[in-house]
């Protein structure tokens, strides 16, 4: 047992294990310059949150102990068990939690909260490995494809349900990891193209161009490229392009010459070239004998109806003050006194850092408490402040560092159980980073994402911890797991 123990140790990726420690220190010492007040707290003394964080990283250090110790096996074994009970245990937090700040989503058991939901991931993770590496799996066939990500979407409901909309959406990234195990591409794209419609509708939907609405105009324009673009790559013949565009440019003389007598939305006009385009694409794929020229007049069909439905989602389906937090965040609104305020006041303390910062525990904006939620969700803007530029890209280069080593080890796996797992780590940490610092410099709507081994909080580092090192101990078992 001995020797066994001391041999998986020695397996333990040493880069993945080094970054773990520099990030987490290095967030410990953030937190105690976030919190920091020019008062007498030391950063080891409970009072404060810094000497509280040092309490949670040494739980965090049992917690990876008792997985170095744990058969490897039993990841794959107990990972549906741990999916039913964690989804269990989200549903009944929306019925117990408590109101805190407008969510369902912590269990208060006296002085400690927990937030099922940072657990969730791992459980979801492995449910997904184990899944995704039964025998003769194949993610393409659509039966598979629809449970997979039905195990995707009951947790993310669920979330959304405790009203944690920024920690659900954590659940999209794994949609990278799909698309490593063979999901369609196009499947990707219409994410992507979803995005894209959704922010340009809303960005310009107050804009006008004569009686034409900008957002409506600028999304259909898209949409017909897309579609024109489509329909040549799927074409095995030459002149498709010449054809379909020749039909654009017939409709847009024709609206045009109209617009000489009386002014024309030109919504209509980009509605006609895409009817006649895919009259033209109906006929090419009919006489060609290729049934795939369909799939651009879907795509097409698809976008419109989203583009539609926009306002709906919009204003239906989001909270009033994250539909605040987005106008904010598109230019639509200047609310620096509200729904702006932390992204002002966080933009200037990045700024006012510099190239090489202010020095430690000595940034202004963030001592002062100008910036609220510092030490968690918005901690990147105390290391801009004190570090400045420099402090700034060396973190993200160390989280960057941290996902390629996370998606080398996942290739190395030789089963589809470790490989899958990994990319979910990957995923879940690279929508982490990316959000979390895109919504601190304005870039993002602010959704309450933490930032990883950094914001103040035992659930999310625990979560992190659990999910990184599960992977670390598939990988040193890798070798044993298949002989």
């Amino acid at each position: 047992m001995e020797s066994r123990s001391i041999n998986i140790w020695s397996r333990i990726d040493k880069v993945v294990l080094l970054l773990y420690a520099v990030l987490v220190i290095w967030g410990w010492f953030s937190i105690y310059a976030a919190s920091y007040n020019y008062d007498d707290i030391s950063i080891f003394s409970l009072d404060g949150r810094a000497g509280k964080q040092l309490m949670w990283i040494g739980c965090a250090s049992v917690i990876i102990f008792a997985i170095m110790m744990t058969e490897s096996r039993m990841f794959e074994a107990w990972a549906y068990p741990l999916y039913v009970f964690m989804m269990f245990l989200l549903a009944l937090t929306i019925l117990i939690a408590p109101n805190i700040k407008g969510s369902h989503s912590w269990i208060v058991m006296g002085p400690v909260s927990i937030q099922p939901a940072e657990f969730a991931k791992f459980a979801v993770s492995l449910a997904l490995a184990r899944f995704m590496s039964a025998y003769n799996f194949v993610l393409t066939r659509n039966w598979n494809l629809l449970k997979t990500v039905l195990l995707i979407l009951l947790p993310l409901c669920l979330i959304i349900l405790q009203k944690e909309t920024g920690t659900a959406l954590v659940y999209i990234s794994l949609v990278l990891m799909l698309y490593r195990e063979g999901m369609s591409g196009f499947i990707l794209m219409a994410g992507v193209g979803s995005i894209t419609y959704f922010v340009l509708a809303m960005k310009y939907s107050s804009v006008s161009w004569g009686i034409t609405p900008a957002g409506q105009a600028i999304v259909l324009i898209l949409i017909l490229t897309v579609m024109i673009a489509m329909a040549c790559r799927l074409y095995a013949r030459r002149g498709a392009f010449r054809i379909l565009f020749l039909v654009t440019a017939l409709t847009a003389i024709v609206f045009g010459t109209i617009n000489l007598f009386r002014p024309v939305n030109w919504v209509y006009m980009l509605f006609a070239a895409i009817a006649a385009n895919s009259i033209c694409v109906l006929v090419l794929s009919v006489k060609s004998n290729n049934p795939r020229l369909l799939h651009s007049i879907s795509v097409a069909v698809i976008s419109i109806v989203f583009l539609f439905s926009v306002n709906y989602i919009f204003n239906e389906m989001l909270e009033p003050h994250q539909q605040t937090r987005i106008r904010v965040a598109f230019g639509m609104e200047d609310d620096p006194r509200g729904a702006g305020y932390n992204v002002n006041q966080s933009k200037i303390a990045i700024g006012s850092g510099g190239f090489f910062g202010k020095g430690y525990l000595s940034g202004t904006q963030t001592k002062l408490k100008y910036v609220p939620e510092q030490d968690t969700d918005f901690i990147f803007c105390t290391i801009g402040e004190e570090m400045g530029f420099v402090g700034s890209v060396l973190l993200i280069t160390l989280f960057v560092a941290l996902i390629i080593r996370i998606i080398t080890i996942a290739e190395r796996q030789p089963g589809t159980f470790g490989r899958v797992y990994g990319y979910c780590v990957a995923s879940i940490l690279m929508f982490h980073l990316t959000i979390n610092i895109g919504m601190v410099i304005g870039l993002c709507p602010v959704i309450g994402i933490p930032l990883p081994f950094f914001s103040y909080g035992g659930s999310s580092l625990w979560g992190f911890t659990i999910l990184l090192f599960t992977l670390l101990r598939i990988d040193a078992a890798r070798m044993e797991r298949y002989r």
